[in-house]
């Protein structure tokens, strides 16, 4: 098996302008992004897929791969799609979103395990998540049906806790979505070959397409979903954390 892990990166981020050449501990945000899922080693091959003349340059004198897109693609997984046609071999294939310096090993595996295994044709990853995350829409929620099954994901607060109580406490109903995904390369190109739905428009999330077209995207559960890189208030924060992040402290 063989597995491509892509990441899309482009510089029109209307929150964060310029995000993925923007500095995390003095390096581009984008390249950050590389090397933790490059030294993770979690996929056979790793590549950024980018509109940027600079985010190229930043990751080929890095000694990365970095591939050259189409400026119109309507989400990032479109322009994984494009990337992976130059990859037939791929078996599975990997987006990593060009935000998230601090995405988990875990995560990674557990939406290329749903994939690789057969169980779903689609996987992505969630955190259990508290209560008070319901009212964030940076914050991007997921509810899943009992076999692990993706029924929506919003920026609104879902599930609407009428009686929070204990059920909260006891069941982890609040689920933080973590920002990969894992296709089988048939999948990816079938999302892609979907028009964006009315849903990925109005939500501005990508994965409510399949969704919406009667799809099955399993859901991994892990234990943390770190927070990824979309504001200024973000980028100080993370920052902050790098060097006890490095160190294996946070």
């Amino acid at each position: 098996m063989s597995t491509l892990a892509v990441i899309p990166a482009r510089l029109a981020a209307s929150r964060l302008p310029g995000k993925p050449l923007r500095l995390l501990a003095g390096k581009p945000l984008i390249l950050r992004v590389f090397e933790r899922v490059r030294n993770l080693g979690v996929a056979d091959h790793v590549v950024v897929a980018t509109d940027s003349p600079g985010v190229l340059a930043v990751i080929r004198d890095a000694g990365g791969d970095c591939v050259m897109t189409a400026e119109d693609h309507p989400s990032g997984t479109d322009r994984v799609a494009e990337v992976a046609r130059k990859y037939p071999d791929a078996t599975v294939i990997l987006n990593v979103q060009g935000d998230e310096p601090f995405v988990g090993e875990d995560a990674l595996r557990g939406a290329m395990d749903l994939v690789a295994s057969g169980r779903f044709p689609l996987g992505t990853a969630a955190a259990p998540a508290s209560p008070q995350v319901l009212n964030q829409p940076e914050v991007v929620k997921v509810v899943t049906d009992d076999a692990g099954r993706a029924l929506y994901f919003s920026r609104a607060p879902i599930p609407f806790l009428r009686d929070s109580g204990d059920q909260v406490v006891r069941d982890p109903l609040v689920r933080q979505h973590v920002g990969v995904y894992a296709y089988t390369p048939a999948a990816l190109a079938a999302w892609v070959a979907l028009p964006p739905h009315a849903l990925e428009r109005v939500e501005r999330l990508e994965q409510l397409r399949p969704l919406a077209a009667g799809w099955s995207m399993g859901v991994a559960v892990v234990e943390d979903a770190p927070r990824g890189v979309d504001t200024e208030e973000d980028l100080e924060r993370a920052n902050a954390r790098w060097n006890d992040f490095i160190a294996g402290r946070s």
